[in-house]
């Protein structure tokens, strides 16, 4: 399967990442069939896709024709039959379940054409074991998408210990032909690229939390107002570079000794889920959450990020 092959996508899961994903790929004129389990979830994919419009709109990154033309090339299925039939290639984002992940695929294999194309959006689990499911693994790979995958352009795409080359590079170039920024991983590690450093950055602020070095709100504020405000701009690398690396690696002697290495989670995020503070979903965790509170925080994210990005990736074109 060569990435002008592919026509028609399939999207497994229509909740919190598949109807975004399903709405790249319908947004770039692609054909999609989109399947979840639940009905309910299913039945709402199209609304939420429109709800997720508001905002290109309102920055007038998108038009009103825009959001129809999407909803119309997006099929709801309601079996795993019918979301692989045409498909060239096809995208799982449900649960983060090895064994329900393998079970998907086995059936994904049954009703595709041989040289279809399969992917998962995991986060963390590894491909290669997922592949096991799967007679042919060498059509298979991971395609990590961000939250809100309508609006972050990375895309980590994934390679597993059995994917063939012709597969990695064909869903590569269809991530950059859907305006996604795709990166290679050439090795199937555990938490990949992205939430290896994400989850490094997490294991020390709540470590800086739990042993009351500063509050939540003010680890949040440094990273909001110091050096996360320019980390759209340079990545940690360049950063390096800039400040020069005898800084770096003198910086890194002094400090290294004195951050967290735990291998196991902090105290206090244990004590917040066993007291039911288990984050917006219960209303609570580190911080106090109300709907309305939820809404605004998710409508000014979008908002800030499509502004960043545009005029990000609106730079990089121009030069």
């Amino acid at each position: 399967m060569e990435f002008n092959d592919i026509r028609r996508i399939g999207i497994i899961g229509a909740g919190l990442m598949g109807h975004g994903i399903a709405q790249v790929f319908a947004s770039a004129g692609y054909d999609v069939n989109l399947y979840d389990a639940d009905k309910a979830t299913l039945d709402a994919a199209k609304g939420r896709i429109e709800t997720n419009f508001k905002v290109f709109i309102a920055l007038g990154l998108a038009r009103q024709e825009d959001v129809q033309g999407c909803l119309d090339r997006v099929t709801l299925c309601r079996s795993l039959e019918t979301l692989c039939s045409g498909c060239q290639y096809v995208l799982e984002a449900i649960l983060e379940d090895l064994d329900l992940k393998r079970k998907v695929f086995a059936e994904v294999e049954r009703f595709s054409a041989p040289d279809a194309i399969f992917s998962s959006n995991t986060s963390a689990i590894s491909i290669s074991e997922i592949a096991e499911a799967l007679k042919n693994r060498g059509r298979f790979l991971g395609t990590h998408f961000w939250n809100p995958p309508h609006v972050l352009p990375c895309v980590e795409v994934i390679r597993g210990s059995e994917t063939g080359e012709r597969a990695f590079e064909a869903v590569f170039a269809l991530m950059e032909k859907v305006g996604k920024v795709p990166v290679r991983v050439l090795k199937d590690v555990p938490g990949f690229l992205g939430n290896r450093l994400q989850h490094a950055m997490w294991r020390e602020a709540v470590s800086l939390c739990d042993t009351g070095v500063a509050s939540a709100e003010d680890i949040d504020k440094v990273v909001k107002y110091g050096f996360g405000a320019r980390m759209p701009f340079i990545g940690p690398m360049e950063t390096a570079d800039l400040a020069g690396l005898v800084l770096t690696r003198d910086i890194h002697k002094y400090l290294f000794p004195y951050l967290e290495s735990a291998v196991k989670p902090a105290p206090i995020l244990e004590k917040l889920i066993s007291e039911g503070a288990t984050g917006v979903k219960a209303g609570r965790g580190f911080y106090e959450w109300t709907p309305e509170k939820l809404q605004k925080v998710i409508q000014q994210r979008d908002t800030v990020l499509l502004r960043i990005l545009h005029e990000i990736i609106g730079g990089v074109k121009r030069g």
